[in-house]
């Protein structure tokens, strides 16, 4: 069963309901709707499914009928939290490391923003599945980024220390051919 947004007489979006929780909206036959699969806003009249919405017939028999489904089952799926967006962490990654050691590999945390970006964009249009996949693409491009971001680092204190070493060993050849 389709989950509806629906826009009310104020302008702002309204939702998610199925189809018998629509039924205690003020949802009229104009009233513009949208679920995940339409490609844009219908006239809630256009919609078969919400057909039972502006049947007088319907309308007497279907409340008694579905409020124990409703209660039920739309709670979980009315009830999912958002995912992790990864926002925090992939803009520490983008700016951290090049503010260290100016490394443009951390300009690889900025595709994890876009995609930390688009997890509340989606969840707040009612498309979990997608918000699901851009908080893992994010989480991924997050982690690349912060691999690299160490291993950089890591490299530049390798250098260090081996500099050092090597002019101690200069030092140290300097003083053993002076005697």
């Amino acid at each position: 069963m389709n989950r509806y947004f629906y826009i009310d007489t104020e302008g702002k979006q309204k939702g998610t309901f199925s189809p018998e929780e629509l039924r205690q909206e003020p949802v009229k036959r104009d009233t513009l709707v949208w679920t995940q699969g339409m490609e844009q806003w219908k006239r809630a009249e256009e919609v078969a499914e919400l057909s039972l919405l502006f049947d007088p017939t319907s309308s007497m028999q279907a409340p008694t009928m579905a409020t124990p489904q409703t209660s039920a089952a739309p709670t979980p799926q009315a009830q999912q939290m958002m995912p992790k967006s990864w926002m925090v962490e992939s803009i520490l990654v983008t700016i951290l490391p090049f503010m260290l050691c100016s490394s443009f590999f951390s300009l690889l945390g900025i595709i994890a923003i876009v995609y930390a970006a688009q997890v509340e964009s989606f969840f707040n249009r009612g498309d979990y599945a997608a918000a699901v996949e851009a908080s893992h693409a994010a989480g991924k491009w997050t982690r690349i980024a912060m691999w690299i971001a160490i291993g950089w680092v890591l490299l530049i204190i390798i250098a260090i220390i081996l500099i050092f070493v090597f002019v101690g060993s200069m030092a140290g050849l300097g003083e053993l051919l002076n005697t």
